[in-house]
């Protein structure tokens, strides 16, 4: 079982600096994306940002969307030891919004178990238009 890091003072330079791009972003950010803004910083390639975001991922600290092939700074603390995870995306403006729903992840073990299937993470994406995007 993995360790979870729960204090960002452990982590290394190179997951400071990529947690610290994907803090401070609005959106979800590809590796590339976040190559670009840290080069300043001393990377150089994408296999540095992608270690650091296996780690930050690994801990529970991001999240990566698959539709998107970007990646998010949790924004719901304590859901790593969640099962299910849930995302609003925005398709105009891009924000991201995390949600947990006990009663959505208890409706969906209980039909992997009806399955047979032996469940071990599920991450929704639900993709439309914010509230601010719908109102203008």
């Amino acid at each position: 079982m993995n360790e979870h890091v729960h204090d960002t003072a452990d982590l290394t330079k190179n997951q400071t600096l990529v947690m610290g791009a994907l803090t401070r972003s609005k959106g979800p950010l590809s590796a590339y994306t976040i190559l670009d803004q840290l080069r300043d910083n001393g990377f150089r390639a994408p296999l540095q940002v992608y270690r650091a975001l296996d780690k930050l991922v690994e801990f529970g600290l991001v999240h990566r969307l698959e539709s998107l092939n970007a990646f998010v700074a949790c924004r719901h603390p304590g859901c790593d030891g969640d099962d299910t995870i849930a995302f609003m995306i925005c398709e105009r403006c891009g924000q991201v919004n995390e949600i947990t729903d006990t009663a959505l992840a208890a409706r969906l073990k209980q039909l992997a178990g009806e399955a047979s299937f032996a469940l071990k993470k599920t991450t929704i994406e639900l993709r439309g238009l914010c509230r601010t995007c719908q109102a203008a």
